[in-house]
């Protein structure tokens, strides 16, 4: 049986729900949801002695089950002669103290103020099918029939899929009146989340407008936004704000039933919020891998990636998650990462906290009551202590942390939180400084410190840093590119003049300055902040033979053309018709091109010589590097023992 109108303009039709009750019969039609679904809401703002008003009740049971529940003031009003016959005969005996009338909701006949809820469910959606002026004529008899009716202090509430000309229309009305505008999301009832076919790809919002008295030259508006059912309302500073909120919780719902349909969607990402503040809590990485073969255990789990770790190339690039969801062998995994600035109590919490959530996510298939494993890497959350937070002009936002890496050692980071997934600059902590941190987190976990209050570890944090332990590749490659120069042997005591270009940490020069005595380093740096950064977190300091220019480091290049030496580059660059570009200009300048791919991430570490003549093979590159490291290894010069220089040089490639 066909019963959905022609156009949507049939919805504003008499005739159309006339016809749509007696082919209906007298099987209810539950717009948005049942009682049980709704109930939630309607008692939170609701009171079972208030004298509630239901606009365009049709054959619904909701006016029935609130009247079972204690509800027994309503009054039912629908345009439709026959469901309203329906309704009194079905009710007539059972519920003799809740009245049905015929009545159109633009001209209404009851008194003004005569009673303190008007209830909607799905009535303000049916009649507002476009924004067409004879259409917005009508509602805007409806609103202002509805608001005659209420009392001060009293509350429509209309039940609604909050499309965006609906919600305009209804928040503008009621704010310029006056009105408190709060919005609460419906929670779908597990069940609903898991069925075949759920009803809805859009979420069931609640609209509660709140009569206030008329205050004669106020300005004041109100909005609200309630995300969960039970949760506290969070004030919003504009009516456009709160649209956009609604439309955020719309675009989520939409995400959840397309991942529910079908897999493979492609990289999926989102942020989970704190509901109290709005701030990024969870950011969850979807990765469906469609190989793996189902059975009843590998549908669906959820990995929680320890405190700092979310940087690395297994949980930080899509590449990596494939990987790691096919080693795991479910048909999806959802990876979290934990934000800095929140607080997380432990593993427990977390599950606790993400297990409703999460399962919004889940594929189709999983067997129902199913347990969810969450995974992780530790059994723990890890450590993470912002150190130092602030906003250069020219770099933004950046934080300073320290964090604990898989073999306990702690490390120092710098993140740009424009690029909060890249590690500017890192340098490893020493051991006793990392133990001196963990013995104060656990006495500041007895003082409750709050979320955001920076910690410092020791009086001087720049004393803390091993020197001698280079934590990333692209610096272990490049020191290990010096052996292209003449006489690597004699490196030590032959002048060596570098320039380096971005200081970041400053790792990198001081590496250099303490291994090689001979070493004469110009770093620029174009960002002043970098600087201080360097100096007070990362134990950085200028010397006779170690000055930072704060300038463009593009100057300083091109003074230098025409020099003997090698140009060592990082090259980090995700668009291939960009690199080949980069490539042709290097090629054009320098002859001789090697270049060396870091595995597991976009680095590639250039090295450019402008003489062809001095090519070296793959076998003479890796006696030059061993020939410098044995010079390197010297006793009393802190040399890292699981850094070897010519293993940095194996995988290179003449371009």
């Amino acid at each position: 049986m066909n019963l959905l109108p022609k156009s949507a303009k049939d919805f504003g039709s008499v005739d159309y729900w006339e016809k749509f009750f007696q082919q209906r019969g007298k099987k209810a039609f539950e717009w948005y949801g049942s009682y049980l679904e709704l109930c939630g809401v309607l008692h939170k703002y609701i009171k079972p002695r208030e004298k509630v008003l239901v606009i365009g009740c049709g054959n619904s049971e909701l006016s029935e089950q609130l009247y079972d529940v204690g509800y027994q003031d309503i009054v039912n009003i629908d345009i439709s002669e026959v469901v309203i016959k329906q309704m009194k005969e079905r009710n007539a005996s059972r519920r003799p103290q809740m009245s049905f009338l015929k009545m159109d909701m633009t001209q209404m006949e009851f008194p003004d103020a005569s009673f303190q809820v008007v209830l909607d469910k799905g009535t303000l959606d049916a009649v507002l099918t476009d924004e067409e002026e004879k259409t917005l004529q009508q509602v805007d008899r409806m609103l202002a029939e509805v608001g005659r009716v209420l009392q001060v202090g009293g509350r429509y509430l209309c039940i609604s899929l909050a499309q965006a000309h609906i919600l305009k229309k209804a928040v503008g009305h009621f704010s310029r009146e006056g009105w408190m505008v709060r919005v609460h999301q419906v929670a779908n009832s597990q069940d609903q989340v898991l069925e075949a076919e759920p009803r809805f790809s859009l979420p069931v919002f609640a609209f509660i407008m709140t009569k206030f008295r008329p205050v004669p030259g106020s300005a004041l508006q109100i909005f609200e936004l309630c995300a969960q059912e039970q949760g506290k309302p969070v004030r919003l500073e504009s009516a456009e704000r709160l649209a956009e909120a609604v439309r955020e919780r719309q675009q989520y719902a939409w995400l959840c039933s397309q991942l529910y349909r079908k897999a493979g969607l492609g990289s999926v990402s989102l942020d989970l919020c704190d509901g109290d503040t709005g701030e990024p809590r969870y950011t969850l990485h979807v990765v469906d891998s469609p190989t793996v073969k189902p059975s009843r255990d590998n549908h669906f789990a959820i990995f929680i990636i320890p405190q700092g770790r979310e940087t690395e190339w297994l949980f930080g690039m899509e590449e990596g998650r494939k990987q790691l969801a096919a080693t795991a062998g479910f048909r999806r995994l959802i990876t979290v990462a934990l934000h800095r600035g929140q607080q997380y109590e432990g593993m427990d919490s977390i599950q606790a906290e993400l297990s409703a959530r999460v399962m919004e996510l889940a594929p189709a298939g999983m067997p129902s009551q199913q347990q969810v494993p969450f995974l992780s890497v530790g059994g723990d959350i890890g450590v993470r202590t912002v150190q130092h937070q602030n906003c250069s002009p020219l770099s933004g936002s950046y934080v300073v942390e320290d964090v604990q890496g898989d073999d306990k050692h702690y490390f120092r980071r710098l993140i740009f939180l424009s690029n909060r997934n890249v590690v500017q600059s890192e340098a490893r902590l020493l051991k006793d400084a990392s133990h001196r941190a963990q013995k104060k987190r656990k006495k500041d976990r007895k003082k409750q410190r709050p979320a955001n209050t920076p910690e410092d570890l020791s009086a001087a944090p720049g004393q803390s840093i091993d020197k001698s332990y280079l934590c990333c590749e692209h610096h272990k490659a490049m020191i290990a590119g010096l052996a292209l120069l003449r006489n690597p042997e004699l490196l030590l005591e032959t002048p060596l003049a570098m320039l380096v270009v971005g200081l970041g940490g400053g790792s990198l020069p001081l590496f250099v300055h303490d291994h090689f005595p001979k070493s004469c380093i110009d770093a620029v740096e174009i960002d002043p902040s970098m600087l201080d950064v360097a100096t007070q977190w990362f134990g950085f300091s200028q010397s006779e033979r170690m000055k930072v220019h704060i300038a463009d480091g593009l100057d300083y290049i091109t003074s230098l053309a025409g020099r003997e030496g090698v140009f060592i580059l990082n090259l980090v660059c995700r668009d291939l018709g960009l690199k080949d570009s980069v490539l042709t200009g290097l090629k054009a300048v320098f002859p001789l091109l090697y270049v060396r791919r870091i595995e597991g991430e976009v680095n590639e570490i250039l090295f450019c010589q402008l003489h062809p003549e001095q090519k070296l093979a793959t076998s003479e590159l890796l006696e030059m590097a061993q020939a410098l490291e044995q010079t390197l290894r010297k006793p009393a010069r802190g040399w890292d023992d699981t850094y070897i220089l010519s293993d940095m040089l194996k995988t290179v490639k003449i371009v």
